[in-house]
């Protein structure tokens, strides 16, 4: 019997009209790439002639396959600046590669690049985990009968401290998404909440003028209140794992315009900073200084920026740059001293010796590039970036140079664009971003290493209050008068999440982990995860 052919397929119709033959792929141009290294523009490989298709994900095989300094491979982010007559005001100034640099590069809208240039491409490297964006509110919990002005998360990520106006601070328990105690003692509003690095206490600051200690395990207070402010307390800051990890000391800024700095076992005021003459809206206590033994940076309604020696409390410079109060101060090693020896590997230690070495050394890899760095911003919509204690090996060469002009520092840039008041600036963990928030309802992000400018992230409809980074600085949350939580993608500049759901609006964000946490007016906490 012959074989029997099928018959002939049927030509797909598409309501009448047959199916458009498929589209050869157009051939991609090539083109000349410069790998350099984004921190110091040093080439991490000579050019290479590769085609402008390539993926993000090929670009970073191959610069691991070229750069042979690491073992493992790095994941990094691309970038190519825009050249100055390209870039239009308010418009990012550079353009992150996230497909291949033939769709994000070549079709840029300002037309800045043709095939021939020599495209010279910034590799940052990266985190090696990743955080999930979060895009649900996982739980809502009421407690709080007032609205709630702070909150933070421990250093581990177990628990979450918020303060509120209800004059009580309360503990979640983020594994349950529970509470887990009430600590009542302060006469007035709670008004700032800071963990101790190891998570052995935390530190309340109230509208009554006094700071508490709690034992976060017990939720019991560590005695009586430390009582010396003659007005409320605006901040709290603790002094670093990796300068003293068996008893840390507490500073305390005020509206009576002074600084407080307790001993945890004396619980006594071990000197008071003096100096300003009006509120002193935020104190942070530096790991570097100038022998590496600590510093306070303290950030005033009298227009200055102070920074002391936190040893003896002795003044080092006032910094008269900004013409309005000075409301908000952010380090770039923030991040490594809030959470200390605890890295994104969860390793417990077991003596404190052994947690101020891993503090010291997450320290140390972060200001061994650019040294300690200092972000200022202020009412008069400008935001300053310092650099007072340059990396260790030249930090003689600062004081010399600031002697010889007086004393005077100058500023390493001038942040400008804001339109309002400038209400928080943050810089990301690794110290590469900083990002603001400001009451014209836009943030901005800067290079944290130069302070230039590299983005505005606008979809607020009312002022920013607040903003978090996740720990590996892909992602940043904002949160806004406008009652939503957004969360912004870095690669594209735009929002990756909106997260609506607070009734009013939102005072505190915190980010840990994949969790995010917010608190506002609407007396709740709301836990948000992937």
């Amino acid at each position: 019997m012959a074989t029997l052919l099928p018959p002939p397929k049927r030509q797909k119709v598409y309501h009448g009209v047959p199916e458009p033959e498929s589209e050869a792929l157009a051939p991609s141009p090539h083109i000349v790439v410069q790998f350099v290294n984004e921190e110091d523009g040093q080439p991490l490989a000579p050019a290479v002639n590769l085609p402008a298709n390539v993926s993000r994900e090929g670009l970073e095989a191959l610069v691991n396959k070229l750069n042979t300094k690491d073992e493992d491979p790095v994941p990094f982010a691309f970038h190519i600046a825009l050249p100055a007559d390209a870039t239009t005001p308010g418009a990012p100034t550079r353009i992150a590669i996230a497909k291949s640099i033939e769709e994000d590069v070549l079709s840029h809208p300002s037309h800045a690049f043709t095939p021939e240039d020599v495209f010279v491409v910034h590799c940052a490297p990266q985190a090696v985990f990743k955080v999930r964006p979060a895009t649900r509110c996982s739980s809502t919990l009421s407690g709080h009968t007032s609205p709630i002005l702070c909150a933070a998360f421990s250093p581990t990520g177990n628990l979450l401290a918020t303060g509120s106006g209800d004059c009580n601070a309360r503990l979640w328990d983020l594994f349950t998404e529970t509470p887990s105690h009430v600590l009542s003692g302060h006469k007035g509003w709670v008004l700032c909440v800071e963990w101790e690095a190891m998570e052995r206490k935390l530190a309340t600051g109230g509208h009554d003028g006094h700071v508490r200690l709690w034992d976060p395990k017990t939720g019991k207070p560590i005695g009586d209140a430390l009582k010396g402010h003659t007005k409320w307390v605006t901040s709290l800051s603790w002094e670093p794992i990796h300068l003293n990890p068996s008893a840390p000391r507490l500073a305390s800024s005020s509206k009576d315009g002074t600084v407080r700095v307790w001993s945890t076992l004396t619980r006594r005021c071990e000197y008071t900073l003096g100096g300003h003459t009006a509120s002193v809206n935020v104190v942070r206590w530096g790991g570097g200084g100038l022998n590496g033994k600590g510093v306070l940076y303290t950030a005033s309604s009298d227009r200055t920026v102070r920074i002391w020696d936190a040893e003896r409390g002795r003044p080092l410079h006032t910094l008269k740059d900004h013409a309005h109060w000075v409301t908000t101060l952010t380090l770039n090693t923030d991040f490594v001293l809030r959470t200390g020896p605890f890295d994104h590997l969860g390793k417990k230690t077991t003596s404190d010796s052994e947690a101020q070495a891993l503090a010291l050394k997450r320290y140390n890899a972060l200001v061994s590039t650019a040294g300690e760095l200092l972000i200022t911003g202020s009412d008069d919509h400008t935001l300053f970036l310092w650099s007072l204690f340059p990396s260790r090996a030249a930090s003689s060469d600062g004081s010399a140079a600031a002697a010889e002009r007086g004393g005077k520092l100058k500023p390493l840039a001038r942040l400008t664009g804001h339109q309002r008041q400038v209400a928080h600036v943050a810089f990301s963990p690794d110290g590469r971003w900083a990002a603001s928030a400001a009451w014209d309802n836009s943030v901005r992000i800067w290079d944290g290493r130069t302070g230039k400018f590299v983005a505005t992230l606008r979809g607020h409809v009312a002022a920013v209050y607040r903003l978090a980074w996740s720990a590996d600085s892909r992602l940043l949350v904002s949160a806004s008068k406008d009652s939503t939580l957004k969360i912004w993608d870095l690669k594209t500049y735009k929002l990756k999440t909106d997260l609506p759901g607070h009734t009013d609006e939102v005072y505190c964000v915190d980010f840990v982990a994949d969790k995010l946490v917010s608190g506002g007016r609407d007396r709740t906490v709301k836990i948000w995860k992937n």
